[in-house]
């Protein structure tokens, strides 16, 4: 397929600014992928889809707060460091990216707050990309928690407002435990304790795998031959316990559904060669876009996305491109909420 088919208008009043009041009460549209019927609910109305014995996968990534501000020694001139990837908790050594990235030079020392934390270039790795090591004495621990203190929750630059206090916690998911993602899996954010107990009451089952979100998810294809885009690699973990929930459902033909794709593709990748879920981390980069054979799920919950997007890619892939670009249409009508705090689709 081609970048050129995943392209649609999207007005700026359909881009979600803040979340729903409440996580579960967002608008939820369902759509069947073998009839292309399509329903409109409530989140919290996804309970009526599952039963007893069905999974939901859940991704319990931890986004932490990663944009830091700070100044630039001698000059002052303000900086934006917005942390990536941890390459070594010893030394501090990071991944990052810096704005603007023209004043940053190797071997410049970068301030935050009142010189609480510094920081040294020690190497350009992208015309924006940097690497540095913060000069900190502490271990990992006293680290996370200066950054915990100085550091910004990364929402994404098209929310254009200040942050808020309740963005901490609304740009995370309620089983976020494992700490290092930059973005939220904006799929899991609309479930709610109530809910999950009421799914539980039902008999489904909630599996946890991990995959640490990095800004890779939301860089632009830039290729009209979607066979030539590279994924940035995220970090991923699924565990046995994992495993032995889906592939119990599995084996009993009950309903495996992913919550969101950061989940889906993780579950795809660790796949074993009898297409049951297996054991596995590592790095994933995995692109999925149409036509693709997904082997674990049968339901996919996912975000509306932005056009020429992988996200939005994935989920032609899971539904059937005719049907979720039929989807999208009717999402733009019915004015649903797009991106990172919008609305949901169900897909089954």
């Amino acid at each position: 397929m081609k970048l050129s088919e995943f392209k649609f208008e999207l007005p700026n009043n359909l881009i979600a600014l803040d979340p729903a009041e409440n996580r579960d009460e967002s608008r939820l549209m369902v759509v069947h992928k073998d009839s292309g019927k399509i329903e409109h609910k409530v989140f919290k109305d996804v309970v009526e889809y599952f039963g007893d014995g069905d999974v939901m996968v859940g991704n319990d990534t931890m986004v932490f707060p990663a944009r830091l501000y700070g100044r630039k020694e001698k000059t002052g001139a303000k900086i934006e460091v917005f942390l990536l990837r941890e390459l070594n908790a010893d030394m501090h050594l990071w991944d990052v990216l810096v704005d603007p990235a023209r004043k940053i030079r190797v071997g410049n020392k970068l301030y935050f707050g009142n010189g609480d934390l510094v920081a040294e270039v020690i190497d350009n790795t992208t015309s924006r990309g940097r690497t540095i090591r913060f000069l900190f004495d502490g271990d990992s621990a006293a680290f996370d928690k200066v950054v915990e203190t100085l550091g910004e929750t990364p929402l994404p630059k098209y929310i254009k407002r200040k942050i808020k206090p309740e963005d901490k916690e609304r740009f995370q998911t309620i089983f976020a435990k494992n700490k290092g993602a930059v973005s939220a899996p904006t799929a899991g954010m609309h479930f709610t304790r109530q809910l999950l107990k009421r799914l539980q009451l039902k008999g489904v089952d909630m599996a946890y795998i991990t995959l640490h979100i990095g800004l890779g998810t939301f860089r632009p294809v830039d290729v009209e031959d979607l066979t030539k885009h590279k994924m940035d690699s995220e970090n991923f973990i699924v565990g046995p316990e994992a495993v032995n929930i889906v592939n119990k459902a599995l084996d009993n033909k009950n309903r495996v559904c992913a919550i969101g794709t950061t989940t889906m593709r993780a579950l795809e990748s660790a796949v074993s060669a009898t297409n049951r879920l297996k054991a596995r981390e590592g790095w994933t980069d995995k692109f999925i876009f149409p036509p693709y054979d997904f082997k674990i799920c049968n339901a996919m919950i996912t975000n509306f996305h932005m056009p020429e997007s992988t996200l939005l890619m994935m989920a032609s892939a899971f539904g059937g491109y005719d049907v979720i670009t039929e989807a999208y249409k009717v999402a733009r009508k019915e004015k649903y909420k797009f991106l990172t705090y919008g609305d949901a689709m169900l897909i089954i």
